[in-house]
């Protein structure tokens, strides 16, 4: 369903499809899971209606309040009464943000073989304070540190792009310095097009130090000062993850390029759950406007039953 990668988009106000829902209880929203689960049998479409119409800050406190309620972990009763992919689903809506990326990031780390698509969609995606937020969840979770888990699972200068934005330290201001914006694309220039290979970490430094904002005067700039397209530029320059990195990083990556077959429900799940409260209605015209039908529609002919219905309700409606 969804191929390749959500990036953050310039959005216009909220643009998200899930908004705190009015006057909700967390008190009686626990009962209504309660008694969703109570008894024989299990009223998954009880669970659907709530969790689809909460945001992630009114569903993550049912944990408590069900605690409180009930003496019972909410977590666990869910994993006995549901399965498959409904209740990943399920469960990834009760994560903060923090918590699931951090352990989106560990999955896509561990095993035979890295998830680098899940890497760069992560890293590339948040805020410093996000990032920051994600180490500190990261550490405490896995008694290892995010840095140190992607330098042991990552090699080159692909490694290196992706411990530069575990940092959390890039520049988030709005300013623009032109007289740097135009030696920056100098130095992308002397460091690709201009040069006999390429030095991967002079584009390294300045996509990911300076801010989205500057990066886009040095990428106008350098169109100018050569006559190609920065795009290009990095597809000639490099290739693989750190090419997708890379154009990740600068916010030049196809937007969010969401297609039918051979998409895995995991990266499925991670863009609708963590997508629905930024910018999910922008992701649903860029869908649109690429593949001629409404994400929607798409979800509605690649998924089944109660995980479909739940989906479709951060979805948010059809276009």
């Amino acid at each position: 369903m969804i191929k390749h990668i959500a990036y953050q988009i310039k959005s216009r106000g909220f643009r998200g499809t899930i908004q705190d829902f009015p006057g909700a209880d967390p008190l009686k929203d626990a009962e209504v899971l309660r008694k969703a689960m109570k008894g024989f049998g299990t009223d998954e479409q009880a669970i659907i209606n709530l969790l689809g119409s909460r945001s992630n800050r009114q569903r993550v406190p049912l944990l408590v309040s069900f605690k409180t309620a009930y003496g019972k972990d909410l977590i666990k009763d869910l994993k006995s009464e549901l399965s498959g992919n409904f209740e990943k689903l399920v469960l990834a809506t009760l994560k903060t943000p923090a918590q699931y990326d951090a352990y989106e990031l560990k999955e896509a780390i561990k095993g035979a073989g890295t998830d680098e698509a899940c890497l760069i969609e992560i890293l590339a995606s948040r805020s410093n304070a996000k990032i920051r937020e994600i180490n500190q969840v990261f550490k405490a979770e896995n008694k290892k540190s995010l840095e140190e888990s992607i330098s042991g699972d990552t090699s080159g200068h692909f490694r290196r792009l992706l411990v530069s934005l575990a940092q959390g330290n890039r520049d988030e201001s709005e300013n623009v310095d032109i007289s740097l914006a135009k030696q920056d694309a100098q130095a992308l220039y002397q460091a690709g097009e201009n040069k006999l290979g390429t030095d991967e970490s002079k584009f390294n430094a300045i996509l990911c130090a300076r801010s989205k904002a500057h990066l886009r005067a040095v990428f106008h700039e350098y169109q100018h000062m050569c006559g190609r397209d920065i795009v290009k530029s990095i597809e000639r320059e490099m290739s693989g993850d750190l090419e997708s990195g890379m154009l990740a990083v600068g916010e030049l990556s196809d937007l969010p390029s969401i297609i039918g077959a051979g998409t895995k429900d995991r990266t499925l799940m991670r863009i609708m759950v963590t997508r629905s409260e930024v910018d999910m209605l922008d992701i649903r015209q860029e869908y649109l406007k690429n593949y001629g039908k409404s994400l929607y529609t798409a979800i509605s002919g690649d998924t089944s039953g109660d995980y479909k219905k739940l989906l479709l309700k951060l979805c948010g409606g059809s276009d």
